[in-house]
This record gives C-alpha cells, sequence and structure tokens, in this order.
C-alpha cells in the first residue's frame, strides 16, 4: 500500500521545511506533522474569529473626541529652570 505524500504549494512554507528536516534530520513529514500538532495545541482554547470581534466591539466600542481629551488633560509646560 502507498504511503500518503504530502504536497507544499509553498515555496516559503516548502522551503522551511526541507531546512528544518534537514537540519533536525528527520522528513519534512516529520516536521510539518510536529508543528501542525504544536500549533493546535497552543491554539485548542482560542475563540473563533467572529466571538473575539464581538467581544471586541463589547469591550472597546467607546468613541471619543481626541480633541476634548487631549483639552481636559491639558497642563502648562513651565519652562526650562535656568
Amino acid at each position: 500500500m502507498a504511503k500518503p505524500q504530502l504536497s507544499i504549494r509553498s515555496a516559503k512554507a516548502r522551503e522551511l521545511a526541507h531546512r528544518l528536516a534537514q537540519r533536525e534530520r528527520r522528513t519534512v513529514a516529520s516536521i510539518v506533522e510536529l508543528a501542525l500538532e504544536e500549533y493546535a495545541a497552543k491554539h485548542a482554547n482560542a475563540s473563533p474569529a467572529e466571538a473575539f470581534y464581538r467581544q471586541l466591539r463589547e469591550t472597546c466600542a467607546v468613541d471619543s473626541d481626541l480633541d476634548d481629551l487631549i483639552e481636559a488633560n491639558r497642563k502648562p509646560h513651565r519652562g526650562l529652570d535656568l
């Protein structure tokens, strides 16, 4: 039975995978598998993009007038002490 093959269409990804495989003395497939496993573990608890942007909109959707903010907090500079 023939083994499944990995086809990497991105030249940058292919070059990186081959360089890592050569450096680590592993197959390209094992490098890609390890990278995907680590990526999946790292992002296992990540929320979907839609939920992230909804939460961001709810918590940060305050529209501030920057000119008013600057004017309210502006303090005169006393100048240099010579």
